[in-house]
């Protein structure tokens, strides 16, 4: 009788377990308000990328998701079909850049225009959470004694003196609107050459310093810009557009708690804070994963 009674009991506290669960609720036993779920997190191939990946990866994991990193996937021309498939559930974008892949084309350049565009334009299956206030944008940078011989100021200014430079940059910013589509097109700024390059990386700033490209396509919260004395061109007519950081995701998989805990790392995070940690990867060699982590615990996001 008494093994009856403590059958019966074990059985109710398993129904009322599940009943606690309930379909998309937290599992008390999980530890955690991600009841123990896994969510795949992606990145591009260079390193700001990989950053922010971490730090989404540890916001979640810090409100009990679990996360599968995939990292340095490549180019948006292969990562974006995988979210667009599910094989990935959250990656750091650009709203801008995102919304050449989109909509190509497509005139926004303000934040709030071009938030507006790609909620518009994404598929049903994917969407873009709180867009954050730091922003990486793509440039052109040349160098000090460059810009003082040909009086270099913005992008405008090169169209008499491209055609006998190289411009350097990655593989895909020769076909971009955002890039040498783009400079072509709006601007008339032909260069003699294009030099196939890594993105924004070691590669490019050494290729730029030394003289073996005469301009290149850096990013703006590259610490090597200000290390090296580059100077990046203005861009008057918005050939690079806004591209603030923003969580893209495939919005079946990621419920409430996760978009709160993602959009909770866009509220805090600012084009200073990209700046400074890139630096901290760069100049003192850390990790990003430890970056992320000390960025985090300063927020309170950890």
């Amino acid at each position: 009788m008494i093994r009856i009674i403590r059958g019966a009991a074990v059985a109710l506290a398993a129904a009322l377990v599940l009943t606690a669960c309930g379909e998309g609720g937290e599992d008390p036993l999980s530890g955690g308000q991600g009841g123990g779920r896994t969510l795949v997190v992606g990145s591009a191939d260079f390193t700001e990328s990989e950053l922010l990946a971490e730090i989404y990866a540890r916001a979640l994991e810090a409100k009990g998701f679990k996360v599968e990193r995939k990292l340095k996937i490549g180019a948006r021309e292969v990562y974006y079909d995988q979210v667009a498939s599910g094989a990935i559930h959250v990656f750091p974008e650009y709203n801008g850049a995102l919304l050449q892949r989109v909509d190509k084309g497509n005139p926004a350049t303000t934040t709030e225009q071009t938030d507006a565009a790609l909620k518009a334009k994404l598929p049903p299956a994917l969407e873009i959470l709180a867009t954050s206030k730091a922003e990486n944008k793509d440039s052109l940078a040349v160098t000090a004694a460059t810009a003082k011989e040909h009086d270099l100021k913005t992008i405008e200014d090169l169209k008499p003196v491209a055609g006998d430079m190289i411009l350097g940059g990655p593989p895909e910013f020769k076909t971009r609107q955002q890039g040498v589509v783009g400079l072509e097109k709006v601007y008339g700024v032909k260069f003699k050459e294009f030099k196939s390059l890594d993105v924004g990386g070691p590669i490019t700033v050494a290729n730029l310093a030394k003289g073996q490209v005469q301009a290149a396509n850096l990013f703006t919260t590259d610490p090597a810009i200000t290390k090296n004395g580059f100077v990046v061109l203005e861009d008057p007519k918005n050939v690079f557009g806004a591209q603030n950081v923003v969580p893209l995701v495939y919005k079946s998989k990621v419920d409430a708690t996760a978009r709160q805990a993602l959009d909770a790392v866009s509220a805090k995070l600012t084009t200073a804070d990209l700046i400074a940690m890139n630096g901290q990867m760069s100049d003192q060699k850390l990790d990003p994963e430890d970056v992320a982590e000390t960025w985090l615990e300063k927020q309170g996001l950890a």
